[in-house]
């Protein structure tokens, strides 16, 4: 059949494959393709609505769970079967898809569709982690404790291990870093329908709405020195909450901070109110290392590091200060950790990073691609903040003023 297409996950849990899938999916749609995807998880769901959070149901050594797990694979294989049958042009099955035998079960019987496997790899044992905790908040795992959740879904991995099988020979497949969408292997041995698309979708940044914040007010804001760790002062404060009341209404699973005490502190309002809402901060977002710098103000550094001073007003996107960082290697970690919140904040609509100055500086930079020389200078308030879309069909940019909900 022309223009119908099986797209098959593969990966170990908490990789990002139900993110992809989701990514494909709304994507395609733009293009007026119908999608849909089938996930095993949901159809596990659907049949057995009795408890399976448990580790010893993914114990490939149990036979009993084994073949349930086989009747449910095959439940969503004839579901996908129907539907490109149909109307449907694009099937993705969301799903581990682990082992050869459940792959060629796959290929059995859609063999009258194309097929092809993506692969999501993520090798970042804290980023795993992370994920395992923001899937251990759903509602499979919600008559379980955090620790004792957290416990179950790394035992399942564990047990899904044992029989993991990376692609290797399988006719057309790319296998990617789910954390940099960055392609690692690729093998396309037929002319695959929406291959360009799909490919230029896995390897794009998707951000639906990303809101980016400076922190409020902090002492060493006010005697205008540079680096350290100070705290917020009254007005640092009060601008936090009043941009916790702004966003009051909007739903945002996962709040990205620097590890630095004015980023933390500017979040904490925003969990007041939020029973689901999770701060976590990252190194890749901290402020720019001042070197020998750190804790002076501009008046001191021109005083007494003149040499630095004159070097920097030169040139300051490549100069770095000595001892520290300049905008030039601050880029690279910010990128990181750009991907890591993309990849964190899993099908969420919503991201929110609270940084800073240099930080916030460097993100712009990333979606506005502006010129190097002029990242700078790029004027970050705290009052104020940005809203950034950026995905293959839409590009917003808008810097907005908190403002209290109205009652």
């Amino acid at each position: 059949m022309d223009k119908k297409l099986c797209i098959v996950m593969v990966g170990l849990p908490a990789r990002g494959k139900s993110v992809h899938a989701t990514k494909l999916k709304e994507n395609l749609e733009k293009d007026d393709i119908l999608v849909q995807v089938f996930n095993n998880g949901d159809v596990r769901r659907r049949l057995l609505p009795e408890n399976t959070s448990h580790a010893e149901f993914y114990d490939p050594n149990n036979d009993k769970c084994a073949a349930l797990r086989e009747e449910i694979a095959l439940v969503n294989i004839y579901e996908a079967k129907e539907f490109l049958r149909g109307k449907g042009q694009v099937a993705v099955l969301d799903a581990t898809n682990a082992t050869l035998a459940r792959r060629h079960k796959i290929e059995c019987h859609l063999a009258e569709f194309s097929i092809f496997y993506i692969e999501c790899i993520n090798e970042n044992n804290d980023l795993v982690a992370a994920s395992i905790a923001r899937k251990t908040r759903g509602p499979e795992f919600e008559h379980l404790s955090p620790e004792d959740a957290f416990k179950s879904l790394f035992e399942r991995i564990e047990m899904y291990k044992k029989s993991y099988v990376p692609l290797t020979n399988e006719t057309n497949f790319v296998t990617i870093d789910a954390v940099s969408n960055k392609i690692l292997r690729e093998r396309i041995s037929a002319v695959i329908p929406f291959y360009p698309r799909v490919r230029d979708i896995l390897v794009s940044d998707w951000v639906k709405s990303l809101f980016l914040i400076r922190h409020g007010q902090t002492d060493y804001n006010l005697e205008y020195r540079i680096g350290g760790n100070s705290g917020l002062t009254e007005k640092g404060w009060s601008q936090a909450r009043a941009m916790a009341a702004h966003f009051r209404d909007v739903d945002i699973p996962c709040i990205f901070t620097s590890t630095k005490k004015r980023t933390t502190q500017t979040a904490q309002p925003l969990l007041e109110d939020r029973e689901d809402g999770t701060i976590l901060s990252l190194s890749e977002f901290d402020e720019i290392n001042a070197g020998i710098c750190e804790h002076m103000t501009y008046e001191e550094i021109q005083r007494l590091h003149p040499d630095v001073h004159d070097a920097r007003t030169k040139d300051k996107y490549n100069y770095i200060y000595p001892g520290g960082e300049g905008y030039g290697t601050l880029k690279q970690r910010v990128y990181r950790g750009i991907k890591k919140a993309i990849f964190l904040s899993g099908k969420s609509d919503n991201i929110m990073i609270i940084g800073h100055q240099a930080v916030n500086r460097m993100i712009l930079s990333h979606f506005l691609f502006r010129r190097t020389e002029d990242v700078p200078y790029i004027y970050i308030p705290q009052n104020k903040y940005f809203h950034i879309i950026s995905t293959q069909t839409r590009k917003v940019f808008e810097l907005k003023t908190f403002s209290p909900p109205t009652a």
